[in-house]
């Protein structure tokens, strides 16, 4: 008889092997959507403060005009944030050579994102503020003023993304 714990692990072997097999192409083009669609609404952010002068408050991105509970919801920035670490690691395996060095490379600086949204997200939940701020801030935000440093960071874990695909498709798409 087979237990719970080998079935599951089966299971999620399975569902890795089948997302970095014949899956992947795929599920990668769904996650670059979701990432470009997350960097739009950061490049629309720094348009409303830098370019119209915009408050920083009232620059919500697009998303954050329509339903601005959003461009505050510490929640949904660590839930994305999770998800993009969580995609990036699960379709980490089907990359290879210089196109794997530089999605790890974007892997690990997306896990330094995600521990500062972790750290941000603690503080909203336990309401108490790090550093003796007013408001939740992450290591770098004592630094880098909030927009700047989530656009900084969304530049830096998607640089490294771009060879990662370029490289890529030099091999699937011979």
């Amino acid at each position: 008889m087979i237990n719970a714990r080998e079935n599951m692990g089966g299971g999620f072997a399975s569902w890795m092997a089948t997302l970095n097999g014949t899956a992947h192409r795929r599920a990668l083009s769904a996650f670059m959507l979701l990432v470009f669609a997350h960097w739009a609404e950061h490049i629309a952010q720094a348009y409303q403060v830098f370019v119209l002068g915009w408050a920083r408050s009232a620059a919500g991105g697009l998303l954050g005009l329509w339903l601005p509970f959003l461009a505050t919801s510490e929640v949904l920035h660590f839930a994305y944030n999770f998800t993009l670490f969580l995609g990036l690691a699960c379709l980490r395996p089907g990359f290879q050579g210089r196109a794997r060095a530089w999605w790890t490379v974007a892997l690990v600086v997306q896990g330094w994102h995600l521990f500062e949204h972790t750290l941000l997200q603690g503080q909203w939940l336990a309401g108490f503020y790090l550093f003796g701020a007013t408001q939740q801030t992450s290591i770098l935000q004592l630094w880098i003023p909030r927009v700047e440093l989530h656009f900084l960071y969304n530049t830096v874990v998607f640089i490294p993304m771009l060879p990662a695909l370029f490289f890529y498709r030099q091999v699937h798409h011979r």
